[in-house]
């Protein structure tokens, strides 16, 4: 007998169909898996044998026959365990009645016939739904994720057995509530605050004008002068996620398997990866399935990089791309799968080898040719991606010692947004600063002849590039914004290229 259920393969972010069909006729004994498996699906076969087994039902001892189509997609993960069980469960006619038409089915089982999580529900969800699925079978332990899709009806069961009672008809189950993502939101809480950072006025208003207008930072200093601290505030400074956002970042998330009991990403991503990640780590990838790497994580919050130059020259030039892109496109032998890739970069070095160099305080042991080949790790073309350049020099003693507060990041926030919000009107639409194009530069940035001179000036004086040239207007149009200016004046100018530190310096 001839029996079929539906289920999900996930391309990246997007769901594809995949109807099971388990075929058992007469003949010897055996079991045949079609349909382009990986390792992990051709393995189901004892896990599944076992699970029903142990849940008290018959596997049948035929000839099996298990076809997984479309058989030109690769299907990977063990998602297809609960599937695969009942078409066969089906097949053997051994669910009288079940009703498994339209009923998408996601979840691995154990040996005692437990279904287990897996990654990826949320995607496989939301693909689904837009093609017209509207009931779902998943793992209990999933559930939390799937309570923030409207217009579905999911049910989260602990085992075979729950599901084989459920499409029978035997027990009724109820469908995974919906809950409130608002609330979600209001109680999760950031580690840090920009309120605890002493000191540092410059780097805390390049931060503010960086989150403003969406661009890159680079923080330069000594050891121990808080450079990491003030990356960590960056996200406790940018708007709160949409709800359409968190999903987004919530896909990505669900696809790596790394997410919280809450089951959807309620702050900004804030991703630090060491120094010695790889070129794949950060761009994502995979033997098998290709998975986001640190680079997609990172989506919609910030990706600091600690001691910029320590990392691989290959990982570093694997950014540029996706700053200009926000997608990244990662291709492997199996395919090719694209991510988004919407992040800011923060990064931060040393001066120096030692670290000192620039100090008012210490004193720099480094020879010129040691700062040169030391700054020269990192190439010409991802400084001129990186719109603010800022020093960031020792905090005195006394300074640390202060019992005085500085702005919290919930009053710089609101800066932020009233910035955020002039840049929705002013471009139609959920856009910053920072990703403006020439058109955009020469309708909404139209520079005074004082400020073209000014431009001029430091264009010739610093050797800039034209991409460097550009991304100091699109500041001095984010300080304007942050100082409620229609225009562009000269003082936001010298501003905007005072934040181009590196270019003064010899490299």
């Amino acid at each position: 007998m001839l029996a079929k259920v539906k289920s999900f393969a996930l391309v990246g972010l997007d769901g594809v169909p995949v109807e099971v069909e388990a075929d058992i006729n007469r003949g010897m004994t055996s079991y045949e898996l079609v349909g382009l498996p990986d390792a992990a699906v051709k393995e189901s076969r004892e896990r599944i044998n076992s699970a029903i087994r142990n849940s008290r039902m018959h596997f049948p001892v035929n000839r099996i026959t298990v076809n997984l189509a479309p058989a030109d997609i690769r299907k990977e993960g063990s998602h297809y365990d609960l599937p695969i069980a009942i078409a066969i469960l089906k097949a053997s006619e051994q669910l009288i009645g079940a009703q498994t038409d339209g009923v998408v089915m996601l979840g691995e089982l154990a040996l005692d016939g437990t279904i287990r999580p897996v990654s990826g529900v949320l995607p496989a969800l939301i693909s689904a739904k837009k093609r017209g699925f509207t009931r779902f079978i998943i793992p209990f332990a999933n559930a939390n994720e799937a309570a923030y899709i409207e217009g579905i009806e999911v049910f989260a069961l602990k085992s075979l057995t729950e599901a084989v009672a459920f499409l029978t008809g035997a027990e009724n189950f109820e469908p995974v509530a919906i809950r409130s993502f608002s609330a979600v939101q209001k109680a999760a809480r950031y580690g840090t605050d920009m309120s605890l950072v002493k000191g540092q006025v410059i780097a805390k208003r390049a931060l503010e004008i960086a989150v403003a207008g969406g661009h890159n930072i680079l923080l330069s200093g000594p050891p121990g002068a808080g450079k990491t601290m003030l990356a960590r505030c960056m996200p406790t400074i940018m708007p709160d996620l949409t709800f359409e956002e968190a999903l987004e970042v919530t896909q990505i998330h669900s696809i790596a398997g790394d997410l919280s009991e809450e089951g959807i990403i309620s702050l900004r991503p804030f991703r630090t990866p060491h120094h010695t990640a790889t070129t794949v780590s950060l761009c994502g990838g995979g033997n098998a399935r290709i998975r986001p790497g640190e680079i997609s994580k990172a989506h919609k919050g910030v990706l600091f990089l600690d001691e910029l130059p320590e990392y691989s020259r290959s990982a570093l030039e694997s950014l540029r791309q996706p700053l200009e892109d926000k997608v990244i496109t990662v291709t492997r032998a199996g395919g090719a799968v694209t991510f988004p890739a919407d992040f800011m970069l923060c990064a931060s070095m040393n001066p120096c080898p030692c670290g000192n160099y620039g100090s008012a305080t210490r004193e720099c042991t480094c020879t010129p040719a040691q700062i040169r080949r030391y700054r020269a790790k990192i190439s010409g073309p991802l400084l001129d991606r990186i719109d603010l350049q800022v020093e960031v020099d020792s905090v005195s003693y006394d300074e640390l010692a202060s019992e005085e507060g500085g702005e919290s990041s919930a009053e710089i926030k609101k800066r932020v947004e009233r910035a955020r919000a002039i840049q929705r009107e002013r471009f139609g639409g959920p856009m910053t600063n920072a990703n403006m194009g020439e058109k955009e530069i020469k309708k909404f940035c139209s520079l005074s002849p004082q400020c073209e001179e000014i431009l001029r000036g430091a264009f010739e004086r610093l050797s800039l590039s034209a991409r460097a040239r550009s991304r100091i207007i699109k500041v001095a149009r984010t300080i304007a914004d942050l100082d409620f200016s229609a225009e562009i004046k000269p003082e936001h100018v010298l501003e905007a290229t005072s934040y181009r530190n590196f270019d003064t310096k010899e490299r």
